[in-house]
Protein backbone atom coordinates (compact mmCIF):
# COMPACT_ATOMS: atom_id res chain seq x y z
CA UNK A 1 0.00 0.00 0.00
CA UNK A 2 1.48 3.31 -0.82
CA UNK A 3 1.85 5.75 2.05
CA UNK A 4 -0.21 9.19 2.34
CA UNK A 5 1.63 12.27 0.49
CA UNK A 6 3.47 14.40 2.74
CA UNK A 7 5.02 17.79 3.26
CA UNK A 8 8.21 16.27 2.34
CA UNK A 9 7.21 13.82 -0.08
CA UNK A 10 6.08 16.69 -1.60
CA UNK A 11 9.31 18.94 -1.16
CA UNK A 12 11.43 15.92 -2.13
CA UNK A 13 9.83 15.59 -5.79
CA UNK A 14 10.08 19.34 -6.30
CA UNK A 15 13.72 19.55 -4.84
CA UNK A 16 12.64 22.43 -2.20
CA UNK A 17 12.95 22.13 1.96
CA UNK A 18 9.65 21.04 3.28
CA UNK A 19 8.78 25.00 5.24
CA UNK A 20 9.00 26.27 0.99
CA UNK A 21 6.00 23.68 0.48
CA UNK A 22 4.72 24.84 3.43
CA UNK A 23 4.49 28.48 2.15
CA UNK A 24 3.30 27.54 -0.86
CA UNK A 25 0.38 25.47 0.45
CA UNK A 26 -0.64 28.72 2.63
CA UNK A 27 -0.13 30.84 0.24
CA UNK A 28 2.37 33.28 2.56
CA UNK A 29 5.92 33.83 2.14
CA UNK A 30 8.24 35.47 -0.47
CA UNK A 31 8.29 32.07 -3.38
CA UNK A 32 9.10 32.62 -6.50
CA UNK A 33 6.51 31.77 -9.70
CA UNK A 34 8.79 29.53 -10.79
CA UNK A 35 9.37 27.85 -7.31
CA UNK A 36 5.10 27.75 -6.74
CA UNK A 37 4.28 25.70 -10.00
CA UNK A 38 7.23 23.49 -9.12
CA UNK A 39 5.51 22.37 -5.89
CA UNK A 40 1.65 22.93 -7.07
CA UNK A 41 3.31 20.19 -9.77
CA UNK A 42 4.56 17.96 -7.09
CA UNK A 43 1.33 18.32 -5.21
CA UNK A 44 -0.73 17.59 -7.82
CA UNK A 45 1.27 14.60 -9.15
CA UNK A 46 1.49 12.92 -5.56
CA UNK A 47 -2.36 13.76 -4.91
CA UNK A 48 -1.29 15.81 -1.97
CA UNK A 49 -3.97 17.45 0.32
CA UNK A 50 -3.34 19.81 2.81
CA UNK A 51 -4.35 18.71 6.32
CA UNK A 52 -7.05 21.38 7.15
CA UNK A 53 -7.03 20.13 10.95
CA UNK A 54 -3.30 21.17 11.09
CA UNK A 55 -3.64 24.25 9.21
CA UNK A 56 -6.25 25.15 12.12
CA UNK A 57 -4.49 24.13 15.24
CA UNK A 58 -1.99 26.93 13.73
CA UNK A 59 -4.52 29.83 12.92
CA UNK A 60 -6.30 28.92 15.82
CA UNK A 61 -9.40 29.22 13.09
CA UNK A 62 -11.38 25.72 12.26
CA UNK A 63 -13.41 26.05 9.02
CA UNK A 64 -15.49 23.04 9.64
CA UNK A 65 -18.88 23.57 10.33
CA UNK A 66 -20.99 20.66 12.14
CA UNK A 67 -24.89 20.19 11.64
CA UNK A 68 -26.66 18.63 13.70
CA UNK A 69 -29.92 17.89 12.44
CA UNK A 70 -33.25 15.88 13.97
CA UNK A 71 -34.34 13.70 10.26
CA UNK A 72 -31.84 14.12 7.12
CA UNK A 73 -34.69 12.11 5.69
CA UNK A 74 -37.24 14.51 5.32
CA UNK A 75 -36.89 16.58 2.31
CA UNK A 76 -37.43 19.88 4.17
CA UNK A 77 -34.57 19.50 5.81
CA UNK A 78 -32.33 18.28 2.79
CA UNK A 79 -33.24 21.63 1.26
CA UNK A 80 -32.02 23.74 4.42
CA UNK A 81 -28.60 21.62 4.41
CA UNK A 82 -28.47 22.61 0.85
CA UNK A 83 -28.76 26.42 1.76
CA UNK A 84 -26.37 26.19 4.46
CA UNK A 85 -23.78 24.49 2.19
CA UNK A 86 -23.84 27.00 -0.23
CA UNK A 87 -23.27 30.05 1.31
CA UNK A 88 -20.92 28.64 3.73
CA UNK A 89 -18.79 26.79 1.12
CA UNK A 90 -18.62 29.92 -0.53
CA UNK A 91 -17.47 31.03 2.45
CA UNK A 92 -14.45 29.13 2.52
CA UNK A 93 -15.97 26.66 5.29
CA UNK A 94 -16.67 22.60 5.24
CA UNK A 95 -20.17 21.59 6.25
CA UNK A 96 -20.81 17.91 7.98
CA UNK A 97 -24.38 16.88 8.67
CA UNK A 98 -24.80 14.52 11.66
CA UNK A 99 -28.41 13.30 11.95
CA UNK A 100 -29.83 12.15 15.63
CA UNK A 101 -33.42 10.84 14.60
CA UNK A 102 -34.61 12.99 17.37
CA UNK A 103 -32.70 10.66 19.86
CA UNK A 104 -31.04 13.03 23.28
CA UNK A 105 -28.74 10.35 23.15
CA UNK A 106 -27.60 9.65 19.65
CA UNK A 107 -27.35 13.19 19.60
CA UNK A 108 -24.99 13.50 22.61
CA UNK A 109 -22.58 10.96 21.10
CA UNK A 110 -22.65 13.23 18.06
CA UNK A 111 -21.84 16.49 20.26
CA UNK A 112 -19.25 14.70 22.01
CA UNK A 113 -17.64 13.81 18.82
CA UNK A 114 -18.19 17.41 17.51
CA UNK A 115 -16.22 18.68 20.50
CA UNK A 116 -13.14 15.95 20.75
CA UNK A 117 -12.67 16.96 16.63
CA UNK A 118 -12.76 20.98 17.36
CA UNK A 119 -15.05 21.60 14.59
CA UNK A 120 -15.50 25.91 14.36
CA UNK A 121 -19.46 26.22 14.72
CA UNK A 122 -22.24 24.28 15.39
CA UNK A 123 -25.83 24.46 13.83
CA UNK A 124 -28.19 22.43 15.62
CA UNK A 125 -31.88 21.14 15.70
CA UNK A 126 -31.81 19.91 19.52
CA UNK A 127 -33.39 16.82 20.20
CA UNK A 128 -36.59 16.36 22.16
CA UNK A 129 -35.69 15.71 25.80
CA UNK A 130 -32.11 17.15 25.45
CA UNK A 131 -30.79 17.36 29.11
CA UNK A 132 -29.88 20.66 30.48
CA UNK A 133 -25.82 18.93 30.70
CA UNK A 134 -25.57 19.44 26.46
CA UNK A 135 -26.46 22.91 27.08
CA UNK A 136 -23.47 23.47 29.70
CA UNK A 137 -21.16 21.39 27.75
CA UNK A 138 -21.64 23.96 24.04
CA UNK A 139 -21.30 26.63 26.67
CA UNK A 140 -18.25 25.36 28.32
CA UNK A 141 -16.30 24.81 25.72
CA UNK A 142 -17.61 28.28 23.69
CA UNK A 143 -18.72 26.85 20.46
CA UNK A 144 -20.22 28.91 18.19
CA UNK A 145 -23.63 27.50 18.11
CA UNK A 146 -27.07 28.49 16.21
CA UNK A 147 -30.33 26.82 16.97
CA UNK A 148 -32.55 26.08 14.40
CA UNK A 149 -36.63 25.66 14.38
CA UNK A 150 -36.50 24.67 18.35
CA UNK A 151 -35.23 27.34 20.67
CA UNK A 152 -34.34 26.49 23.92
CA UNK A 153 -33.01 29.59 25.81
CA UNK A 154 -31.74 32.95 25.68
CA UNK A 155 -28.42 31.95 25.47
CA UNK A 156 -28.01 30.67 21.98
CA UNK A 157 -28.67 32.34 18.99
CA UNK A 158 -31.67 31.20 17.11
CA UNK A 159 -33.56 30.92 13.58
CA UNK A 160 -37.16 29.62 13.47
CA UNK A 161 -40.49 30.05 11.64
CA UNK A 162 -43.56 32.03 12.80
CA UNK A 163 -45.58 28.71 13.57
CA UNK A 164 -48.89 30.11 15.35
CA UNK A 165 -48.98 32.58 12.32
CA UNK A 166 -48.63 30.47 9.86
CA UNK A 167 -51.19 27.84 10.79
CA UNK A 168 -53.74 30.67 11.89
CA UNK A 169 -53.11 32.52 8.02
CA UNK A 170 -53.80 29.22 6.66
CA UNK A 171 -56.98 28.27 9.21
CA UNK A 172 -57.95 31.76 7.78
CA UNK A 173 -58.03 31.05 4.52
CA UNK A 174 -60.04 28.13 4.42
CA UNK A 175 -62.39 29.62 6.80
CA UNK A 176 -62.96 32.13 4.20
CA UNK A 177 -63.79 29.75 1.46
CA UNK A 178 -66.44 28.37 3.42
CA UNK A 179 -64.90 25.42 5.66
CA UNK A 180 -66.57 24.90 9.32
CA UNK A 181 -64.84 21.58 9.91
CA UNK A 182 -61.10 21.78 9.07
CA UNK A 183 -58.79 19.39 11.01
CA UNK A 184 -55.22 19.26 12.11
CA UNK A 185 -53.26 16.90 10.26
CA UNK A 186 -49.83 15.19 11.47
CA UNK A 187 -47.13 15.34 13.97
CA UNK A 188 -46.75 12.69 17.38
CA UNK A 189 -46.28 14.12 20.37
CA UNK A 190 -46.08 18.15 21.66
CA UNK A 191 -42.88 19.38 20.11
CA UNK A 192 -42.41 23.13 20.54
CA UNK A 193 -42.62 23.53 17.25
CA UNK A 194 -45.88 21.55 16.65
CA UNK A 195 -47.77 22.99 19.53
CA UNK A 196 -47.06 26.02 17.97
CA UNK A 197 -48.35 25.33 14.88
CA UNK A 198 -51.50 23.61 16.83
CA UNK A 199 -51.83 26.61 19.05
CA UNK A 200 -52.39 29.06 15.58
CA UNK A 201 -54.92 26.57 14.24
CA UNK A 202 -56.79 26.57 17.94
CA UNK A 203 -57.04 30.04 17.58
CA UNK A 204 -58.69 30.40 14.32
CA UNK A 205 -61.42 27.73 14.99
CA UNK A 206 -62.35 29.58 18.26
CA UNK A 207 -62.30 33.18 16.63
CA UNK A 208 -64.29 31.80 13.87
CA UNK A 209 -66.70 29.47 16.03
CA UNK A 210 -65.65 26.38 13.60
CA UNK A 211 -66.44 22.55 14.87
CA UNK A 212 -64.74 21.92 17.49
CA UNK A 213 -60.76 21.38 16.87
CA UNK A 214 -59.75 18.24 15.62
CA UNK A 215 -55.84 17.15 16.31
CA UNK A 216 -55.08 14.19 14.30
CA UNK A 217 -51.76 12.77 15.09
CA UNK A 218 -49.42 11.05 12.68
CA UNK A 219 -45.62 11.03 11.35
CA UNK A 220 -44.77 13.42 9.16
CA UNK A 221 -43.98 11.54 6.10
CA UNK A 222 -46.03 10.24 3.05
CA UNK A 223 -47.16 6.68 4.08
CA UNK A 224 -48.10 8.06 7.01
CA UNK A 225 -50.20 10.70 5.61
CA UNK A 226 -51.97 7.85 3.22
CA UNK A 227 -52.69 6.13 6.43
CA UNK A 228 -54.15 8.64 8.22
CA UNK A 229 -56.59 9.98 5.97
CA UNK A 230 -58.32 7.10 5.73
CA UNK A 231 -58.76 6.92 9.48
CA UNK A 232 -59.06 10.36 9.68
CA UNK A 233 -62.38 10.17 7.67
CA UNK A 234 -63.83 7.33 8.77
CA UNK A 235 -63.63 8.96 12.51
CA UNK A 236 -64.90 12.35 11.33
CA UNK A 237 -66.92 11.90 8.08
CA UNK A 238 -67.71 15.43 8.40
CA UNK A 239 -64.10 17.35 7.57
CA UNK A 240 -63.64 19.35 4.54
CA UNK A 241 -60.27 20.92 4.80
CA UNK A 242 -57.40 19.93 7.04
CA UNK A 243 -54.13 22.16 7.48
CA UNK A 244 -51.00 19.98 7.59
CA UNK A 245 -48.00 19.89 10.18
CA UNK A 246 -45.98 19.40 6.97
CA UNK A 247 -45.62 19.11 2.87
CA UNK A 248 -44.75 15.12 3.49
CA UNK A 249 -47.37 14.17 5.31
CA UNK A 250 -50.08 16.36 3.42
CA UNK A 251 -48.57 15.12 0.08
CA UNK A 252 -49.68 11.71 2.00
CA UNK A 253 -53.32 12.51 2.80
CA UNK A 254 -53.24 13.54 -1.16
CA UNK A 255 -52.26 10.35 -2.03
CA UNK A 256 -54.56 8.78 0.29
CA UNK A 257 -57.70 10.75 -1.13
CA UNK A 258 -57.17 9.85 -4.94
CA UNK A 259 -57.13 6.25 -3.61
CA UNK A 260 -60.35 6.71 -2.32
CA UNK A 261 -61.44 8.17 -5.82
CA UNK A 262 -61.99 11.64 -4.41
CA UNK A 263 -59.83 14.95 -5.42
CA UNK A 264 -57.65 16.62 -3.50
CA UNK A 265 -59.09 20.29 -3.76
CA UNK A 266 -62.66 19.42 -4.72
CA UNK A 267 -63.71 16.71 -2.21
CA UNK A 268 -61.09 17.76 0.55
CA UNK A 269 -59.29 20.47 0.82
CA UNK A 270 -55.67 20.32 2.21
CA UNK A 271 -52.75 22.65 3.34
CA UNK A 272 -49.24 21.74 3.86
CA UNK A 273 -46.24 23.66 5.37
CA UNK A 274 -42.94 24.74 3.83
CA UNK A 275 -43.23 24.39 0.27
CA UNK A 276 -40.71 21.70 -0.74
CA UNK A 277 -39.37 21.75 -4.12
CA UNK A 278 -42.11 18.38 -4.48
CA UNK A 279 -45.22 20.38 -3.53
CA UNK A 280 -45.38 23.01 -6.80
CA UNK A 281 -44.55 19.42 -9.40
CA UNK A 282 -47.29 16.79 -7.22
CA UNK A 283 -50.58 15.95 -8.50
CA UNK A 284 -52.42 18.39 -7.84
CA UNK A 285 -50.07 21.02 -6.63
CA UNK A 286 -50.24 21.66 -2.97
CA UNK A 287 -51.65 24.64 -1.58
CA UNK A 288 -48.76 25.15 1.62
CA UNK A 289 -47.66 27.92 3.23
CA UNK A 290 -44.04 28.51 2.23
CA UNK A 291 -40.92 29.06 4.33
CA UNK A 292 -38.61 28.43 0.91
CA UNK A 293 -35.98 26.26 2.82
CA UNK A 294 -32.90 26.70 1.13
CA UNK A 295 -33.29 30.58 1.50
CA UNK A 296 -34.07 29.82 5.59
CA UNK A 297 -30.75 27.53 5.09
CA UNK A 298 -28.63 30.31 3.65
CA UNK A 299 -30.25 32.64 6.42
CA UNK A 300 -29.30 29.91 9.10
CA UNK A 301 -25.17 30.29 8.14
CA UNK A 302 -25.51 33.82 7.90
CA UNK A 303 -26.26 33.64 11.22
CA UNK A 304 -23.57 31.24 12.39
CA UNK A 305 -20.73 33.59 10.75
CA UNK A 306 -21.89 36.55 12.31
CA UNK A 307 -21.69 34.99 15.81
CA UNK A 308 -17.82 33.02 14.61
CA UNK A 309 -16.94 36.56 13.28
CA UNK A 310 -18.29 38.76 16.39
CA UNK A 311 -18.25 35.80 19.47
CA UNK A 312 -19.34 39.65 21.76
CA UNK A 313 -22.75 40.45 20.07
CA UNK A 314 -25.58 40.18 21.46
CA UNK A 315 -27.65 37.14 20.94
CA UNK A 316 -30.25 37.19 18.18
CA UNK A 317 -33.60 35.68 17.41
CA UNK A 318 -34.65 35.28 14.07
CA UNK A 319 -37.62 33.84 13.04
CA UNK A 320 -39.24 33.75 9.56
CA UNK A 321 -42.79 34.69 8.54
CA UNK A 322 -44.73 32.21 6.11
CA UNK A 323 -46.33 33.12 3.02
CA UNK A 324 -49.60 31.40 1.81
CA UNK A 325 -48.79 29.81 -1.93
CA UNK A 326 -52.07 28.66 -2.92
CA UNK A 327 -52.44 25.65 -5.77
CA UNK A 328 -54.99 23.08 -6.74
CA UNK A 329 -55.59 21.22 -3.57
CA UNK A 330 -57.66 24.21 -1.52
CA UNK A 331 -61.47 25.24 -2.42
CA UNK A 332 -64.81 25.90 -1.17
CA UNK A 333 -66.00 22.91 0.15
CA UNK A 334 -68.31 20.29 -1.65
CA UNK A 335 -71.92 21.18 -2.62
CA UNK A 336 -73.13 19.18 -0.29
CA UNK A 337 -71.26 20.95 2.89
CA UNK A 338 -71.62 24.16 2.39
CA UNK A 339 -75.39 24.43 3.36
CA UNK A 340 -74.32 23.70 6.75
CA UNK A 341 -71.04 25.61 6.62
CA UNK A 342 -73.43 28.80 6.28
CA UNK A 343 -75.67 28.11 8.48
CA UNK A 344 -78.62 26.99 6.10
Amino acid sequence: MSKKPTLASVAEMAGVSIPTVSQVMRGTGRISAETREKVLKAASTLHYIPDSRAASMRSGENREIGFVINQLANPFNAEVIGGVVDLLEAEGYLVSVLDTRDDAIRQGRHLDSFIRHGRGGLLWVPAIDTPDETFDMLAKHAIPTVTFLRRVNDRIDHVGIRNAEATATATAYLADLGHHHIAYLGGTGMTRVREDRISGYRRVVAERDLAPAIVWDSANDKLAGLEAIESLRASHPDVTAIVSNGDMVALGACLGLQRQGLVPGRDLSVIGFDDVQDAAVATPPLTTMAVSPHRLGRKLARVLLDRIQDPEMPVTVSEVSAELVVRATTSGPPAGNRAEASGG
